[in-house]
C-alpha cells in the first residue's frame, strides 16, 4: 500500500515571536529535535514512503531542513507556497497547491508541523481505511474532547457542524443523526482518501475545514477519530512550547543516555 503524507509547515508562527522572527515555526527546537523532524519521524514510522512539506515563512530554511530528512525509504518533496503567494495559503489552499506533488495511490496523512502527539498513526490510517470501506468516508479527523472556541460538532457518523464562538457564527452542514452528539476540538492530524483531491482544484487561500463542510452538506462522510487519551501538544505559543518540552523530557528522558 502506498502511503503519502503532507506536513503543513508554511505558518508564520506569529504567536511565537520573537522566536520565529529568524526561525520558522516548523524548525523550533523541541529538546534537541525540530518540530518538523519529530513529525517526519512519526509519519515515516507510520509507513509514509513519500512526505510532502509545504513552506512559505522562511521557505528556504524549511526546504533545506526537509530535504535533509530524506532517507532511502522516504522520499521528500517541498511545496513552495512563497513562489505563488505573498502569504501562506492555509490548509485548503496548501493542499490544493501540493496536489501535483501527491501521487494519490493510497491514503494521505495530513499533519500540522506544530502538533506533537504520540498517537499511533498506523492505527489511525487503518481506522480510516476500514471506514472508507464501510461508510465511504473521504476523511478521518483526529479530535480530542477539550474546551475550544472553535469546536466541531459530531455525531456517530462524523462531523456535521462547526462553530466559531470568538466571531459568533456557526455552520451546520446537515442535521445530526439520532443519538449522542458532542463538541470536539480538531487536533491538526487527518487522513484523506485520494478521491478527495478532486475537490481541491481551486487555487487560493482557504481552510480545509470549509471544504469538509461543503462535502458534508453534499452527503459525504467526514469522520472523527478520538485521540483524547493520547499525548497532544500544540506548540503554537511560548507557554505551550515549554509545556511540550517538559512533557517530552518526562516521557523521553533527559536525552543524554541516562
Amino acid at each position: 500500500m502506498v502511503v503519502e503524507a503532507l506536513i503543513f509547515a508554511a505558518g508564520q508562527g506569529r504567536r511565537l515571536r520573537p522566536l520565529t522572527d529568524d526561525v520558522p515555526k516548523a524548525l523550533v527546537d523541541v529538546n534537541g529535535k525540530t518540530a518538523l523532524a519529530r513529525v517526519f519521524e512519526a509519519l515515516a514510522g507510520a509507513g509514509a514512503g513519500h512526505i510532502v512539506v509545504n513552506a512559505h515563512h522562511h521557505a528556504e530554511l524549511v526546504e533545506r531542513a526537509a530535504l535533509e530528512l530524506e532517507r532511502p525509504d522516504v522520499r521528500v518533496t517541498v511545496s513552495r507556497e512563497d513562489r505563488v503567494s505573498e502569504a501562506p495559503l492555509e490548509t485548503g489552499g496548501g493542499l490544493a497547491h501540493a496536489r501535483e506533488c501527491l501521487e494519490a495511490g493510497g491514503p494521505i496523512i495530513l499533519h500540522n508541523a506544530d502538533i506533537l502527539t504520540d498517537l499511533d498513526l498506523r492505527v489511525l490510517r487503518d481506522a480510516h481505511l476500514e471506514g472508507e470501506r464501510s461508510d465511504g468516508r473521504l476523511a478521518t479527523l483526529v479530535v480530542t474532547r477539550r474546551e475550544t472556541s472553535r469546536p466541531l460538532r459530531a455525531d456517530r457518523v462524523g462531523v456535521y457542524a462547526r462553530v466559531n464562538r470568538s466571531e459568533g457564527w456557526e455552520v451546520v452542514a446537515r442535521h445530526p443523526s439520532d443519538g449522542e452528539t458532542r463538541e470536539v476540538g480538531f487536533a491538526g492530524v487527518h487522513v484523506l482518501s485520494p478521491a478527495i483531491l478532486r475537490h481541491f482544484q481551486r487555487p487560493g487561500t482557504y481552510s480545509i475545514i470549509d471544504v469538509y463542510m461543503q462535502l458534508v452538506a453534499r452527503g459525504r462522510v467526514i469522520a472523527c477519530h478520538d485521540a483524547t487519551d493520547s499525548m497532544w501538544h500544540d506548540i503554537g505559543t511560548p507557554e505551550r512550547l515549554e509545556a511540550a518540552r517538559a512533557a517530552l523530557r518526562d516521557s523521553e528522558g533527559d536525552g543524554d543516555g541516562h
